[in-house]
Parts: structure tokens; sequence; C-alpha cells
């Protein structure tokens, strides 16, 4: 991928800021949840409470895109319990996901929070604009994506370093499906056996969770 910086932008500071897309495919795909990244606050079901961003604006627009790959669970999420969603795009398939236009600081804000900790310095997006990928640490959420650009701004969300290969696949907790279900209705306007039939089969719920199952969680 040869993808370039977006340059600057209307962010409401001068145009010092630069604006990128947040591109969500978890618990992001909820706005309420979003919003507690952004502005501060424990979401519905979560044991964990988020401080928020030190901007705390709204995104300037929202997109419903997907990305080519999969989704798969793995590891256990101290805020949900069970396992958390991530991002292979070496898998086959599309990825249904919910694009936020944030500023970087913003978006460094987020994924520091993503890694319990504290926000307030902005990740140097260098590399992973010139290349399509950086790997500024090795979290379960630090390797940085970048899926190209939505109307000038570039595409960027962040997964683990492995991808399914090299991960040992866990089962999502109850409130953990329905926070994404809720999302996927809100982002892409998708009814519960549709999003059941999409949870219910990612590797790390398929087994532990039916459509039947996650069809009935969501109501």
């Amino acid at each position: 991928m040869n993808t370039v910086w977006a340059g600057t932008s209307d962010s409401g500071q001068g145009g010092e800021d630069p604006l990128v897309w947040y591109t969500a495919y978890g618990s992001n795909l909820h706005a309420d949840r979003f919003g507690c990244y952004l502005y501060g606050g424990r979401p519905e079901g979560a044991a964990r409470a988020c401080p928020g961003c030190r901007d705390r604006r709204t995104p300037r627009r929202e997109a419903a895109l997907t990305l080519p790959g999969g989704l798969y669970f793995a590891g256990r999420s101290p805020t949900w319990g069970g396992g958390m969603a991530f991002y292979d795009p070496a898998l086959s398939g599309e990825v249904p996901c919910r694009a936020y236009l944030v500023t970087v600081g913003q978006f460094s804000d987020v994924a520091a929070q993503e890694m319990y900790r504290s926000p307030g310095t902005d990740l140097d997006l260098t590399r992973v604009l010139a290349t399509g990928r950086d790997e500024p640490g090795p979290g379960r959420y630090e390797t940085l994506l970048c899926a190209g650009e939505l109307d000038g701004h570039p595409l960027l969300t962040f997964t683990s370093p492995t991808g399914l290969s090299a991960a040992e696949p866990t089962a999502p907790s109850a409130a953990y499906l329905r926070t994404l279900g809720a999302g996927l209705a809100q982002s892409h306007a998708w009814g519960p056996w549709r999003t059941a039939g999409y949870l219910a089969t990612r590797p790390g719920a398929s087994g532990h969770w039916t459509p039947t199952t996650v069809a009935a969680l969501l109501g």
C-alpha cells in the first residue's frame, strides 16, 4: 500500500490538527460506547470507565463501510470479560466498520485508552501512512493499519500484531456481543438475525455461541 498523508484539514483549530478516519470494527461500532472514549464514562455492561480524550469535540462526520478481511475474538478483556474483537486483513471476507472523522490527537487518545494508558501523547503516524502498517508497540491493539483514504483522509485502525493464525480464540461475553450487535444495527441497519449470523460464526464465538443464542441476546 502506498498511502499518503492527507495534510491539514478543517479541524476547527486553524487547520493545525489533521483529521483521520478512526475505523472501528468492535465495540466502538456503538456510538455511545465510542462516546465514552471521547468524553469519558463507563459503557453499559462494562467493568471499567474511560477517562476520555483531551479534545472532547464530537466527530466531524461518520461513515458506514466495510474493510476486506475478517474478525475474530481472542484474549480476555478486562472491560467486558471474554474475548476481544480483532481485525485480520489477511482473512477472506469483509468486516463491517463504522468510521469516525476525528483529529490525530483524538485518534491517539482512543488508541491509548484501548491499551489502558492515560491519553495525552500523539502517535507518530509517519510509517503507517507511508507503508500501511506500523507496530509502535507489542500490545494487543498497538498495530496500526491504514486501509486507504476516504474523501482525502486516511482510514486508520488498530489491531493485534499477529493475526488469527497465532491467536488463541476466546468466546466473547454477552455484554460485549450486545454492544457489537447494537453498533451494527446503528451503523449498518442490520437486523438481529443477520447480526447474530455474523457474530456467532466468527472465530472465538463459533462453538460457544450460535445464531439462535446471539439473536435471543439481541432481543
